[in-house]
């Protein structure tokens, strides 16, 4: 489990810095499967067997966003959860982003394990 995964992100504000490229390359670094879009967006997507267990993963995941208040954008699919995550009131990634990443990765390993 990344280090990130047991943090907690903290409340955002308006004009809060977005972080740098070599500092989001390095949080990058701690997270499995994620890709930086733009410069500017954190994204991945996850696999099921079907459009419940896809389902079932959106709403532990969105239960997980509201324990945090950072809320990324999400799509579901069948077989597929796809989610992009940013901070809106730094126009570009925070920690909190690689934060909420890893706590994501973490629900999907758990389901997994069942």
């Amino acid at each position: 489990m990344s280090e990130l995964a047991t943090r907690k992100c903290v409340p955002c504000r308006d004009g809060m810095p977005a972080l740098n490229e070599n500092e989001a390359r390095r949080l990058l670094g701690q997270l499995d499967g994620w890709t930086i879009e733009g410069g500017h967006h954190l994204t991945k997507q996850w696999k099921f067997p079907d459009f419940v267990s896809a389902l079932a993963y959106v709403n532990a995941l969105g239960a997980i966003a509201e324990e945090q208040g950072h809320h990324p954008d999400l799509t579901l699919g069948w077989g597929r959860v796809g989610a992009q995550i940013w901070t809106h009131a730094a126009g570009g990634l925070t920690e909190n982003d690689f934060i909420l990443a890893a706590k994501a990765d973490q629900a999907f390993a758990a389901r997994a394990r069942g």
